[in-house]
């Protein structure tokens, strides 16, 4: 019986299925070896050597695959159809070979499959061939370059930056597309300008409303309205005179369907359209092709097979009829640039599978099947046909010309199915539909109609409330959400679509950048790396020169480089570079990075003072500086004083405030610290270094600060009462959230209890806390209470076995699957979240080192005891860097 190896138990099964008895199926659970985090891993001295390692959970897996191979003496390698499937099974192959599971007989072949359909897999099987070495050494040129970049590179971070976790060959250029959007944004002057609009009636009685395109005989572009008085003689203008209809032109126009999904473009409509992040979409992608419903999920193919676009042609024609079905089939060119990339399109494998009748229990499959079905199903029909109408409306004098648009449906095609979502949308003029207008008719203002939208922006009216002026700004380039970055991404030719979704964690995890309301804002700590390398190693971070490399490894993929002349022409001149920083002191790189930043840093201030001038103590010079929590602003009198602000903050309104005196006189003053804003009392002297001090609590904003919240800020701990049983009662806040506390006389040490809510500190009564206290005495710690009940049970773990539930925690609700213990984020209801969210949160949590380690089962005792050694001196652990 043929061994057959694939990466998931879910992927094993379903192909388990359909080879039936005589093939045995197991799964690698992913990549089996890896460099290991350590010096000298990659080896440039020698023909960059790559020393290997099985991971500790891959041992098992390589086991019982190599017990296999002890009964059958064939290896089948049906691993994913792509670099790293291709990857994954050489290293199957060399680590099966070196424990000598694989003897000079066995039978070593590779099969590759487009989707996990029945007849794909057996077509498959008909078709064998020898691992691709091409494709696998361009997995180890990507493999090496990643590992010199990160373990060269993230030392030099850690000494320079306090705080600094790593940088990489792709997440660092990822990364400053980030930071210089946000620079951008921070840099960018709103310019003012202003419409005119009027409503107007048609002589039947008819709505609608006509911009002003043409003034005093020129056409008006968009700023030659650009102030409140230029507005008002153009409502004035328009207001006064009789308007009739000059012109009325109808055209036809057409809609073509968007191409069938490729891996980003895949991302990207799934964000717009479910708020999905990348690493989301793909995890329920992958359990899709696992389950046999799509094509492999990783592509920068849109093409699709001559059987799959009759099929989606037939199903048309079945749904929708025969009106919808193209005279002929719509051809999509592939962009990919090499033929390991260039799969098929993602779709799904029986066209007739509408998602009606495609039972998917996990709600976040469901979506994204019924997207990819949709989005194939109309790329293959009919494309749209419109009517667009323009009326020009003018003056009898011809001084003021308006014009309205609108469009109208004539046959609606694929948009029966599906229409493609767009990014940052700005009101669509021509979406709506004119009313009957005939050239020559008499259309009057409507007196009082935009009297209601008038009372919701900022405008100047006039013909008793028909014309309206409207005040606009320019907007500054948007954030990137997830989706738009890997567009920008893509167009750049950085990363490919087996990396996306990672490299967007990747700096996620690192606390490089946040994600707010779908959009990706850089810590202080993120834009400081981006500084310093865009500095001391611009060329590294550059666009241009990120996507020569990814085209170079592609031409390694397809035969015409050798890997290891890449590799050498990297390392010369990256090792240079190190070599030339690792020399730097760290105030001479905090120098070079304070007059890289000087023009966001201290911007000229509108009294005419020295833009670096400390606004508190007014001696000091402003500077910048690191810690390990990011970069910041500070003044350089400390610690006589300790003015800070974040270096995103406003020069002008982002750092300390005074918020007046308490009744000693002391003053109270709001503070910017490392760890967020704070409220402190008075300075601190020689004979009182730390002045009292009070973080603001979650939910409190710095903004919001007054004399008063200050106060009582600095009045905690708070004191409640005095216990029945003696001892007072205080509530305060602590390392971990609001509390309650009270010693008994006999007691040891006093018993805290939690309080949910943080305005319970300043609010909540005696016979409250008594009872709270009570609660905590009777069970201290938790121990002796039964398990608790989870909130919502997922199931088993998709890939690795074992509960999933959504469970209620001390600091709110979490996903736990064995002993890993996933925070579900505020934004997220915890009745909502699905199998595929869950599996999403446990692995970033493991990637942050959330796992804990089971405990070690106890020896039998030895029967005389060992001499005692000494311990051991533990060995510095090293970081793993990022590719």
């Amino acid at each position: 019986m043929p061994v057959v190896v694939v990466e998931s138990p879910a992927k094993a099964k379903t192909i388990n299925k359909y080879l039936g008895k005589n093939f045995t199926v197991l799964a690698s659970y992913g990549h089996v070896r890896d460099l290991p985090p350590k010096e000298g891993s990659v080896d440039p001295d020698h023909e960059f050597e790559m020393k290997w390692e099985i991971g500790a959970d891959s041992r098992k897996h390589v086991k019982a695959i190599a017990d296999a191979l002890k009964d059958d003496d064939e290896l089948i390698l049906a691993t994913d159809p792509d670099r790293e499937g291709e990857a994954i099974s050489w290293h199957l192959q060399e680590a099966l070979t070196k424990r000598r599971a694989i003897k000079k007989s066995t039978a070593v072949s590779r099969v590759t499959f487009n989707a996990i359909t029945k007849q794909a897999v057996t077509e498959a099987m008909q078709q064998p061939r020898q691992v691709d070495a091409p494709l696998v050494e361009a997995y180890l040129a990507r493999r090496a370059l990643d590992y010199l970049v990160g373990f060269n590179l993230s030392p030099v971070l850690w000494r320079k930056l306090p705080g600094a976790r790593s940088a990489g060959r792709v997440q660092s250029v990822c990364l400053r597309l980030i930071v210089e959007r946000e620079t951008e944004i921070e840099a960018f002057d709103p310019k003012e300008y202003w419409t005119v609009k009027a409503l107007l009636e048609t002589p039947r009685g008819q709505q609608f409303e006509a911009r002003l395109v043409e003034l005093s005989g020129k056409r008006l572009d968009k700023f030659d309205l650009g102030d409140k008085l230029a507005a008002e003689m153009a409502v004035q203008a328009v207001s006064s005179r009789a308007l009739t209809a000059a012109s009325v032109e109808a055209k036809p126009a057409s809609r073509n369907p968007a191409a069938p999904f490729m891996t980003s473009t895949l991302q990207q409509e799934a964000s717009r359209k479910f708020g999905f992040g990348a690493r989301q979409t793909m995890n329920a992608a992958q359990r899709l092709y696992e389950a046999g419903l799509i094509t492999y999920m990783r592509t920068d193919g849109i093409d699709m097979a001559p059987e799959a676009v009759a099929q989606a042609r037939d199903a048309i024609k079945e749904r929708y009829g025969e009106q919808y079905v193209p005279s002929s089939p719509r051809i999509y060119k592939n962009k990919a640039k090499n033929a390991q990339e260039a799969h098929e399109c993602i779709r799904p494998t029986d066209m007739f599978a509408a998602p009606d009748k495609v039972k998917l229990t996990e709600k976040d499959q469901a979506r994204l099947y019924d997207l990819i079905w949709k989005r194939t199903i109309a790329a293959q029909m009919a494309g749209a046909k419109l009517e667009r109408t323009t009326v020009d409306i003018a003056s009898d004098d011809r001084e003021v010309m308006l014009r309205a648009t609108g469009q109208v449906v004539v046959f609606d095609g694929f948009m029966a199915v599906y229409t493609e979502g767009r990014d940052d949308v700005e009101d669509d003029e021509d979406g709506s539909r004119l009313p009957q207008i005939t050239k020559g008719d008499a259309l009057p203002h409507v007196k009082g109609g935009l009297t209601a939208q008038a009372a919701e922006k900022i405008a100047v009216m006039g013909g008793d409330d028909a014309v309206m002026g409207l005040q606009h700004f320019t907007n500054p380039p948007p954030r990137y959400t997830e989706a738009t970055l890997v567009k920008r991404m893509e167009e750049l030719g950085i990363g490919r679509p087996s990396t996306y979704a990672s490299v967007i964690t990747t700096i996620q995890d690192r606390e490089y950048v946040r994600k707010e309301q779908n959009r990706l804002y850089p810590e202080d700590k993120g834009r400081i790396v981006t500084i310093f390398l865009m500095n001391f190693f611009r060329k590294y971070v550059g666009y241009e020169f990120t996507a020569d490399l990814e085209e170079e490894l592609d031409r390694i993929s397809a035969g015409d480089l050798d890997y290891k002349d890449v590799l050498n022409r990297f390392w010369r001149d990256f090792h240079t570079a190190i070599e030339e920083t690792s020399e730097l002191r760290i105030t001479e790189v905090l120098d070079k990075l304070d007059e890289a930043l000087a023009p966001q840093l201290y911007p000229p201030r509108e009294d005419g003072k020295d833009p670096r001038e400390c606004p508190l103590c007014g001696q000091g010079s402003l500077h910048l500086k690191t810690s390990r929590t990011g970069g910041f602003v500070g003044c350089s009198r400390y610690p006589e004083c300790r003015y800070t602000r974040p270096i995103g903050g406003d020069a002008a309104e982002g750092g300390d405030r005074v918020l007046g005196e308490d009744e000693h006189g002391n003053e109270i003053s709001l503070r910017s610290g490392r760890f967020g804003p704070y409220v402190q009392r008075g300075e601190a002297t020689e004979e009182q270094p730390k002045p009292d001090r009070a973080s603001l609590p979650k939910g409190w904003q710095a903004d919001d600060m007054d004399l008063e919240k200050a106060l009582t800020l600095l009045s905690l701990p708070r004191e409640i009462g005095m216990h029945p049983e003696g001892g007072e009662i205080k509530s305060n806040f602590g390392r971990y959230g609001p509390y309650v506390m009270h010693q008994l006389p006999d007691e040891a040490k006093p018993v805290y209890a939690n309080l949910k809510d943080p305005n319970d500190v300043f609010e909540i009564g005696m016979n409250r806390a008594v009872e709270l206290l009570a609660e905590k005495r009777a069970n201290p710690g938790g121990r002796g209470r039964t398990a608790a009940k989870p909130m919502k049970e997922l199931g088993e773990h998709p890939d690795r076995g074992g509960p999933v539930n959504v469970m209620e925690g001390r600091y709110g609700p979490y996903v736990k699957w064995e002993k890993v213990n996933a925070t579900i984020p505020k934004d997220i209801k915890p009745e909502e979240i699905t199998m595929d969210k869950a599996v999403e949160l446990i692995a970033e949590r493991e990637a942050k080192g959330g796992k804990k380690k089971a405990a070690p089962k106890k020896k039998a005792a030895a029967k005389k005891p060992a001499a005692k050694k000494p311990a051991a001196k533990k060995k510095a652990a090293t970081k793993k860097a990022d590719s």
